[in-house]
Formats: C-alpha cells, structure tokens, sequence
C-alpha cells in the first residue's frame, strides 16, 4: 500500500488547512448557523464537492482522495465538516429520482434547510425489515398509507420522510414494497417521541392513518424499494463507522488522561488504564487503515467487499468502548449527568457512551452486521429461514 500522497494532493490539504484556520470562528457554536457555515462551504468547494451546481451544489469532478483529505482535516481540526445533505437520501435522489424531484429536494437539503427521516422499522419489522407491514393503496392520484414505523430518529423535527410501504400485497416480500417521499405534518401522521436512556427524544415512533401522499411521490418504481433501500442503508452504516471520527475521539480521551488524576497521578502514567488506551488505539489504526482499504478499491472502481461490510460493525463497537475508557478516566464525575456544578466536557461523554450503545443497534444490528459478513463476504451458509420449509 503506498500511503503517499501527489504533490497536488499534498497542495490541496495544505489549502483546506489553512480555509480552517482562517475560518474556524465562523463554525457553528461560534456565533454562526449551521446553514451559514454550510453555504460558506458550500462556496469554498468544501461541502456538497460533486453536487452538480444547477442543484446547488459546487459542481467539483470526483477525487476521492481530496473527499479524504477533508475529512481527516475537519476530524483533526474539530470542526464540524461539510455535508451533501442528508447522506443517506441525496445520493438516492442523484441516482434514482426524477429531474423535478432533484430540483425541488437536493438544494433545500445540502444548504440544511430541509431536513429528513427515515422511515423503515416496525415493531414487528427490525432485523427482518422485509416483513414490514406498513400498506399503501392507491386511491386516484394518491397512495393512502396505513401502519405504524418506530425508531424513527429525528422525525419530530424532521420536514420530510424517505419511508418504505408495501404497495404489492400479492408479492413475495422483497418484491412489493415501495419507496415514497412524505411531507412531516401530512393529514394522517401521528409523531409520538420516545424516551431515551440518553434523557433526549431523538427517536420516535409514526402512526399513519388514511395519510394521502401523491403518487408521483416515489423513488423509482413500485414495488422496487427494496433496491432502492439498500442503496440508501450503504450509505447509512458507511457514516456510522467514520474512522477520522474516531481518531479524533480517541485523542481527546488522551488529552483527558493527561489532565485527569488519581492520587496526584496522571491517568496516562497509569499502566492499567495506558494499556486499555493502547488496545484501543491499535483498534482506531486498524480502522484508519481499512479506511484505506476501501478508498483504494474505490478509486480503481472495485467493490471493496469484506473491507466495507466491517465498517459499521467495528465502528461502533469501537466508539462503544472509547466512551467506555472516558467515563472510566473521570472516576465518579463520570456518572454525572446534565446539569452537575462537577460534570465534564458538559456531559459528552456520558451522551456518547449511552448514544453509541444505541447505534450498535442501530442502522442494523450488530448480529444483522455479522450476518452480511459471514454470509456476503465469507461465503458461508446463511442462516436457517424458519419461516419456509426445510
């Protein structure tokens, strides 16, 4: 593997360097909005790279490597990097959707205007999500749903859902369901938010009762969502497993050994809490280097198969276990939470130690992760369906 970079590359990572220095001040939480740092990227070819401009975007030609040079320099400067929007639905909209579709959807979305849910679960429809059992009928120029999703993240909130129905009741599972773009607020949803461990109410459950949504509301055609969906799912877990993210936390975690003590000892002098440190970091390497492995097979235009499968799996059991190792360097301010006169780093640490648990689950189970794997990139036999006969 040659890790080194052209000179030109070389060249843009100085210039994406210094952008950030010079305009770090005006990231959000720094007295600008988010939609504001996002258009100021968007401007500087920082955000929304490939986006075609008549989209809004910065109309840039593809280069992976600079894509990767600007995440490990938004990672390492922490500053929060530029977006296509929705990761997981503006690529399926590029992809799939209709010219008018892409007109009215993309802009709004890479400038952070419009946001979006995800419509999938069921309480009935998780791992198995091909057995959801949300119904839409067509009734003149409409499709009228009814059903139930859950663990809808940020669908309080949220302008728009991407949401899978089944349209083809006849159909074998996989083959009748359909892919609909929902206004939030439409006659007939109903936002229910749920209670986490984590104290917010980001996830939320939607109940559709004769909701109306225009036929001309779909992504490709029907009963092929599921296509459709899995395209959307491969950018989803892609995201969850970001290893510049990861590198990054993992360095504030050594920053916070160095400052906090036991007994007038820094956690970092400490050899059972500098080896747990260690294995982890040889951990985040790893990661960081099959990184790579997908980026080279991306470039020469290869799927990257077994190297790609592993990213959200590992990726969130490692963002898992570095939270672990923060709450554990704090001692018992590690258990604080909210509004503690002792808590540290405002509580983050607490949030993502709780949040990440989640998102194991979450986006596929790690047991569903561990499937793909074996079964896509290992070649082994697939599970045993108990639903058909043996």
């Amino acid at each position: 593997m040659d890790l080194a970079y052209s000179q030109e590359h070389e060249a843009y990572r100085d210039e994406v360097r210094r952008f950030l220095e010079n305009n770090k001040d005006k990231a959000p939480g720094s007295g600008s909005t988010a939609q504001d740092w996002q258009q100021l990227l968007i401007e500087n070819g920082y955000a929304a790279r490939t986006i075609p401009t008549e989209y809004g975007g910065a109309g840039q030609e593809p280069d992976i490597l600079k894509s990767h040079i600007l995440a490990e320099e938004f990672a390492h400067a922490k500053v929060p990097p530029g977006h296509s929007g929705d990761n997981r639905i503006v690529p399926v909209l590029l992809e799939l959707g209709t010219e008018e579709q892409k007109q009215r959807f993309i802009g709004p979305t890479i400038r952070g205007e419009m946001q979006w849910c995800q419509g999938y679960s069921e309480p009935g429809s998780g791992s198995d999500l091909a057995s959801l059992q949300t119904k839409a009928h067509v009734d003149g120029d409409d499709f009228v749903i009814n059903g139930q999703k859950i663990w809808t993240s940020g669908a309080k909130t949220a302008h728009m859902m991407f949401c899978l129905v089944r349209t083809e009741p006849d159909a074998p599972k996989h083959q009748g369901i359909s892919y609909l773009l929902i206004p939030m607020g439409t006659p007939g949803m109903d936002v229910r938010p749920l209670k986490q461990m984590t104290g917010d109410s980001f996830f939320n459950e939607v109940f559709f009762t004769d909701c109306r949504v225009p036929t001309t509301e779909i992504i490709g055609k029907r009963g092929e969502g599921w296509n459709v969906a899995n395209a959307t799912l491969k950018h989803e877990r892609g995201g969850l497993g970001d290893p510049n993210q990861a590198e990054s936390r993992f360095r504030d975690i050594l920053e916070l050994m160095k400052t906090e003590t036991i007994d007038g000892q820094r956690l970092i002098d400490i050899p059972s809490f500098r080896d747990r440190a260690m294995a982890l970091q040889a951990r985040v390497l790893a990661m960081k280097f099959n990184g790579m492995r997908v980026l080279s097979h991306t470039i020469k235009g290869e799927e990257p198969g077994l190297p790609r499968w592993i990213v959200k799996l590992q990726g969130c059991e490692l963002n898992h276990q570095t939270a672990a190792l923060a709450i554990d360097v704090m001692g018992e301010l590690g258990i604080l939470y909210d509004e503690s006169p002792y808590v540290r780093n405002h509580g983050m640490w607490q949030h993502r130690y709780m949040m990440d648990l989640g998102l194991i689950i979450g986006g596929g189970t790690a047991q569903i992760q561990k499937n793909i794997i074996g079964e896509r990139a290992l070649g082994l036999p697939k599970e045993p369906k108990f639903d058909k006969p043996i």
